[in-house]
């Protein structure tokens, strides 16, 4: 199984392929496409990330000490962005979600190519992983 930071050095890689960022927009979106559904019970007012501009659903299940995540968004980069991050963290220990960096973010130039609110909302997207990755993290203790 790939640790977080191996998933990171092949997204890094994969965008590093793109000429401009059209190309790696329509990428995102791509991802996003090919995201698993989250199943419909999921797609709850408590499973809405706090902070997005559009709607982003997070749901998180611990399965033999990781976490599985599924998401959805009614945006399509948004929804390239949650896949993106659920590529990084799902069937990871919450031990090393809580602990992971997010420089990768920096290194594929996203934070800078986004909006002002879709850029809040990767963060707060990021921060709900991190507080799935904690709860669960302390029921393994």
């Amino acid at each position: 199984m790939q640790t977080i930071k191996e998933i990171q050095d092949e997204i890094v890689d994969e965008f590093s392929m793109f000429e401009d960022w059209e190309e790696r927009y329509q990428y995102m979106i791509d991802l996003g496409k090919s995201l698993p559904l989250i199943a419909p019970e999921y797609k709850t007012e408590s499973n809405i990330i706090k902070g997005c501009q559009s709607k982003v659903w997070v749901h998180a299940e611990l399965n033999d000490d990781q976490i599985a995540f599924t998401a959805d968004s009614d945006a399509i980069i948004t929804k390239g962005i949650i896949a993106i991050l659920i590529r990084v963290f799902s069937n990871q220990h919450p031990k090393d979600i809580i602990e992971a960096n997010t420089d990768f973010i920096d290194a594929i130039g996203l934070k800078e190519h986004l909006s002002p609110t879709r850029a809040n909302g990767l963060v707060s997207m990021i921060k709900q992983i991190k507080l799935y990755a904690i709860a669960y993290q302390t029921q393994l203790k």
